[in-house]
């Protein structure tokens, strides 16, 4: 008998920004010297005072399982920080700990949306958005942001896309891949708009800690209490404590909509680790220095790539407000030869420039808008400085 796997698995796109690690990974294995500028990982070792929480969790016994939800002093700490960083107030009940951030998301979506339901992503967007969506029966109604706008949403966009079937709008600020930050003023707009029309906003803020030139990150949570009960706050350890591997993301919801995410944690994954929780309990009490320097260093790379791509010839991009990475348009190199091949998208040009270029950029498509590549700067400065003088090289020697 031929079995077949469901229908909305045949639906979903493997991550391209993972694939494209994987495919670095591998070269570097054999041999290859291979600049990267592909996954989005700080490359900093986790702060020592948090290794050290988890070795003490271990050696304690903090080994066994925990509440569905999470720990009640991991969600307590959470409440600490969401009122001390975004004026947010928050009990235990409407906190959720998960397996990173994108296993957060999930748990929202499936939480929120029937077959059918609606959700609006604005363009570009984060990779897993429109594949957690979809694994959830929803879909994703993709709205076309500008440049010129640096890719944000317009309430006129906005509103232009809403539908009876809409159920939530998804946002990202700082963005994954454009580095914007929605203003209080744009936010405020958005709110505006799915408190008239009832609809949930799910605020993807992962990395509001990575933000420069003295722009703030505002969660739309904090505009007001009818915005708040319908806003679900994406947070985690992973981009601001370089903890990526550590998979501790949460949620900050109203209560129903918390205990709802926890009945489907509790059978997907019963609860996240019980070590990376004690360590996190640490990371979000403890001293922030080390948060603060990695940004230091994030700031003096981005000005450096953003400077290095800019004035290379053909390419244009914006400069990132925050995040860590640098979102270049090469609609210029579209329909041209490069290495005796027709660079006819964004993974074409990705392609060649890592097997033939040794250099690993992620294609735009990747995130909805083709004509683009990202960047990303958490990697060391020798390392950017090195690969944008190969990337620089490669291109001016082999496009046509």
């Amino acid at each position: 008998m031929d079995l077949k796997v469901a229908n909305k698995i045949s639906k979903i796109a493997p991550s391209l920004t993972l694939a494209i690690d994987a495919k670095l990974k591998q070269m570097i294995a054999d041999g290859i010297k291979v600049y990267g500028f592909g996954a989005g990982e700080p490359d900093f070792d986790t702060p020592e005072y948090i290794r050290i929480a988890a070795i003490e969790a271990i050696n304690k016994g903090f080994t066994r399982y925990t509440a569905a939800q999470g720990t009640v002093e991991l969600r307590k700490a959470i409440c600490e920080k969401l009122e001390r960083d975004n004026g947010l107030k928050y009990n235990p009940n409407q906190i959720i700990v998960s397996s990173g951030a994108k296993h957060s998301l999930t748990n929202t979506f499936a939480a929120i949306l029937n077959a059918g339901d609606e959700v609006i992503v604005p363009v570009p967007y984060w990779v897993s958005y429109t594949e957690i969506i979809k694994l959830n029966d929803g879909i994703p109604v993709l709205v076309e942001t500008k440049k010129e706008n640096n890719f944000k949403m317009t309430k006129e966009e906005l509103l232009a896309a809403i539908t009876d079937k809409t159920k939530a709008i998804l946002i990202n600020s700082p963005s994954n891949p454009t580095g914007a930050i929605y203003t209080e003023e744009e936010l405020r707009d958005i709110a505006d708009i799915a408190v008239a029309k009832n609809l949930y906003v799910v605020s993807d803020e992962i990395y509001e800690r990575l933000t420069y030139d003295g722009k703030e990150h505002v969660s739309i949570a904090a505009l007001g209490d009818a915005i708040k009960e319908l806003t679900i706050v994406i947070n985690g350890m992973s981009k601001a404590y370089a903890m990526t591997g550590w998979r501790i993301g949460y949620a900050a919801a109203n209560e129903k909509l918390v205990k709802a995410m926890s009945s489907v944690q509790s059978h997907a994954v019963s609860h996240p680790c019980s070590i990376a929780q004690y360590a996190s309990t640490i990371a979000l009490i403890g001293p922030q220095d080390d948060v603060a320097n990695m940004l230091k260093e994030f700031a003096v790379r981005r000005d450096y790539m953003y400077k290095r791509l800019s004035g290379m010839e053909g390419l244009s991009c914006i400069m990132p407000e925050g995040a860590f990475y640098v979102y270049v348009d090469i609609t210029s190199y579209i329909g041209r030869e490069f290495c005796g091949e027709i660079i006819k998208s964004s993974l074409d040009f990705a392609q060649i420039m890592l097997e033939k270029g040794q250099v690993a950029v992620i294609p735009g498509s990747a995130f909805g808008t083709d004509n683009f590549i990202r960047l990303s700067y958490a990697t060391s400065m020798e390392k950017i400085q090195a690969g944008l003088d190969k990337f620089e090289a490669f291109v001016n020697e082999n496009l046509r």
